[in-house]
């Protein structure tokens, strides 16, 4: 009898330290409901429990995490008014809580789980007893810092202002440009443990409503312990994981999403983190500026065939020179050839490895001047590349057009105003050169091909990534080729199934009117 007895009270002490289940509904007795927040927050510091007494001598219960709640407004907004008044009321309880609270923003909430989440996202909320359900009160605030310029995309004409970590500053900021009920946010938690609020912004009745739900799938598959950045999101929604090239864009600029939206495309903004996502994109997204619609379309489209011409010779340049000085001499004038075998007389390594000493050496400066301080980053890396050229080119490891070649094909890397996209073209250099010092030219070109059957074969959400020009979109190459002046881009550029096709009226070309004075 005394055994059945021991087992029983070890069987209801187990059950007795279960924990808490979130789903579980809050019950009219508070004192469970507060055992089973003090079992979940247990060996939490920041978690404070603030009883209150309240009219009609019923007792309430405030919890908040520090830091996250704005504990004055607690105390100016709920408890005061609360003590203020202990008078008993013939109005509903609830009825009577809404009126007394001087909060904008309470939600009654039932589940624990929710409660939870209130309490996480900086909420505190308000348990009563006798009553089945708590108050959320929206009494969330913690530090952020200052709006100011974007450091990663150096802003030439344009807002200044930038992206932070506060979801809702970013989407304020987006709203302050785009002040049509049109613009529509949608957001969803993701992360077990980090219940990071992601958002979907988009303009409705500008993009393809297939695209919404395709971004909504994408993002609901994902299952992970927690959203750092919002590159957590790039890599689990994209098309082709295995790709160098990326397949969305960030940004830290808030008129970079705005003008992106404008077109149809959709941007996801991360609780967290100043980077915003843009899509759909294609491979000329990544070649253009924000700033190409800042200046004039002359000089625009001047500086985007700059951009085209070096990005290929950012790609395609050290392993030409390989190629030609290993297999095609002939291909080089006589002066020049004589110039270039003089200069390498003294140079020991074939020429294949003096480029790939150089650009690692290279990669490994311009890694370490963004790693740096940025007081002595830019100058490390420029004076280290000098110093080491010039004493490689003394020592006779490489020769002097060598440094030249990739001096050139460093500069051209910089006019890829893209950071992710520039990083892609240096990854695919080092295959290329090596295709070069093998094959000559013949593998250059197998080189390309690959690269441009690739490129056709990637998407950006079912976009294709070689838009416009393939599949080809007559009415939408000059986009890429050249910059339109803008009273001429009346039509909006088509992604994606049905869109709205005008974004402006036609006829605007300025000029005197027909008639009047000039």
């Amino acid at each position: 009898m005394i055994r059945n007895v021991n087992k029983l009270f070890k069987a209801s002490k187990k059950e007795k330290q279960q924990p808490p289940k979130l789903q579980d509904v809050l019950q009219n007795n508070m004192d469970e409901n507060i055992e089973k927040f003090r079992a979940i927050y247990e060996n939490c510091y920041d978690v404070v429990f603030r009883s209150v007494l309240l009219f009609e001598n019923k007792l309430a219960m405030i919890i908040y995490i520090e830091g996250l709640s704005d504990v004055e407004g607690i105390e100016e907004y709920v408890i005061t008014p609360l003590k203020k008044n202990q008078t008993i009321k013939k109005e509903p309880f609830d009825e009577l809580l809404y009126n007394q609270l001087a909060v904008g923003k309470i939600q009654k909430i039932h589940l624990l789980a929710d409660c939870i989440e209130s309490i996480s996202s900086g909420c505190p909320i308000l348990l009563i007893d006798g009553e089945n359900y708590a108050l959320s009160l929206g009494l969330a605030k913690w530090e952020t810092r200052s709006i100011e310029e974007p450091e990663g995309e150096s802003v030439i004409k344009g807002p200044r202002e930038g992206f932070i970590e506060s979801l809702g500053v970013n989407t304020s900021l987006i709203r302050r440009i785009i002040k049509s009920p049109a613009l529509k946010i949608k957001t969803m938690k993701i992360g077990t443990y980090t219940t990071t609020t992601v958002a979907i912004t988009y303009v409705e009745g500008l993009v393809d409503q297939t695209l919404i739900t395709e971004v909504e799938n994408r993002l609901n598959r994902i299952k992970i312990d927690g959203i750092l950045e919002s590159e957590y999101i790039e890599e689990l929604i994209e098309d082709n994981p295995y790709s160098p090239f990326p397949q969305f864009l960030s940004t830290e600029r808030p008129d970079v999403v705005c003008g992106n939206l404008l077109e149809g495309r959709v941007a996801i903004l991360v609780e967290g983190t100043p980077f915003a996502i843009i899509a759909p994109i294609t491979f000329f997204s990544l070649l253009q500026t924000q700033e190409d619609y800042y200046q004039r379309y002359m000089i625009t489209t001047l500086i985007r065939w700059l951009r085209y011409l070096f990005t290929g010779i950012s790609l395609f340049l050290p392993s030409i020179y390989v190629a030609i000085t290993t297999f095609h001499q002939e291909m080089i004038p006589g002066a020049l050839l004589f110039s270039i075998a003089s200069a390498r007389e003294t140079v020991p390594f074939p020429a294949i490895v003096e480029v790939l000493l150089m650009e690692i050496t290279f990669e490994a400066l311009r890694e370490a001047g963004i790693r740096l301080p940025k007081q002595i980053g830019s100058a490390i890396s420029i004076v280290g590349a000098l110093v080491i050229g010039q004493s490689a080119v003394q020592a006779g490891l490489v020769s002097a057009p060598m440094v030249i070649v990739v001096a050139i094909t460093g500069i051209a890397s910089f006019l890829i105003p893209r950071y992710v996209a520039g990083i892609s073209i240096r990854m695919l250099r080092f295959p290329i050169i090596l295709l070069g010092s093998s094959l000559g030219l013949l593998g250059i070109m197998l080189g390309v091909i690959a690269i441009a059957i690739h490129l056709c074969s990637l998407r950006s959400l079912g976009v294709p990534y070689l838009t416009p020009l393939a599949p080809i979109q007559k009415s939408e190459v000059h986009s890429v080729l050249w910059r339109y002046p803008m009273w001429k881009m009346d039509k909006r550029p088509h992604l994606t199934g049905s869109y709205n096709k005008y974004r402006q009226a036609q006829n605007l070309k300025p000029g005197p009117e027909k008639g009047g004075k000039s």
